[in-house]
């Protein structure tokens, strides 16, 4: 398997992900190659499903949910659900963070929910937003490579979605009550003991497999925002909008 591209940040975490992975291509459960990835994984739709049964879902108006092909059960059945979809750029790579998806501007501008739930489509025919327009989140979805019963996750090693859950948490995007939520395969569930979860690190409040639901009941404080001191160098260099995002957030707090 190919050396895991964001490795070296957290050795423990590293095993788990590589563990993760090669278990995954090695019992034919992965849908394509995993190293490296949010694996995508046979039975992503019946978690998906499994997920939408959530009472937080049902009422839910916005959704947050990765980019990443596991997920696209997911959003897809937001958006066949009336929901207002918020999704990520891949790997937020480009000058904006997310894009907004509209079910109704979609169906009346004939998208296809099918292509837009991809991550090109949503790319594509989504409407580009900076976090300060986004609406409050009444659901999230992040994609991971490993959890625990008690809301431990680990995702491949960018970092990527602590950081995007800091900055909601900053601009008051996301509420105390708000689920965070994943749906994985269930060979991806670990014992607690094996992922240790760090001050800037969301916890976990549902998990959906292939199985069923995982209500976590998690112990893990939130945190509170950013904490910008572990923002990776080649994290600012690599996101685009990220420092001119720190220069506000910080303006702001000044002001405050």
């Amino acid at each position: 398997m190919e050396t895991a591209r964001w490795a070296g940040r957290n050795q423990d975490k590293d095993k788990i992900r590589q563990d993760i992975w090669t278990g995954l291509e090695d019992n034919g459960i992965s849908v394509g190659p995993a190293g490296s990835r949010i694996p995508n994984f046979v039975g992503a739709d019946t978690a998906a499903y499994h997920l939408s049964r959530l009472p937080q879902w049902r009422t839910a108006r916005t959704v947050k949910c990765n980019p990443d092909p596991p997920q696209i059960p997911v959003r897809l059945r937001a958006l066949y659900d009336g929901k207002i979809v918020y999704a990520p750029v891949p790997e937020l790579l480009k000058p904006f963070p997310f894009v907004r998806l509209d079910p109704e501007k979609l169906a009346k501008n004939g998208i296809q929910f099918e292509l837009a739930a991809t991550s090109q489509g949503f790319v594509e025919h989504g409407e580009p937003v900076e976090f300060e327009d986004m609406e409050p989140l009444d659901f999230v979805v992040v994609g991971c490579v490993a959890v625990s019963r008690a809301g431990g996750r680990t995702g491949k090693g960018g970092g990527f979605a602590d950081l995007e859950l800091g900055i909601f948490r900053e601009l008051s995007k996301l509420k105390p009550d708000t689920p965070i939520t994943t749906t994985v395969h269930s060979s991806q569930v670990v014992d607690n003991d094996q992922l240790v979860m760090m001050a800037h690190d969301s916890a976990l409040h549902a998990i959906a497999t292939e199985q069923g639901l995982i209500e976590t009941h998690t112990p893990f404080p939130q945190p509170e925002g950013v904490a910008w001191d572990v923002v990776q160098p080649d994290q600012f260099r690599d996101i685009p909008f990220l420092g001119k995002l720190h220069d506000r957030i910080r303006a702001q707090r000044m002001k405050t």
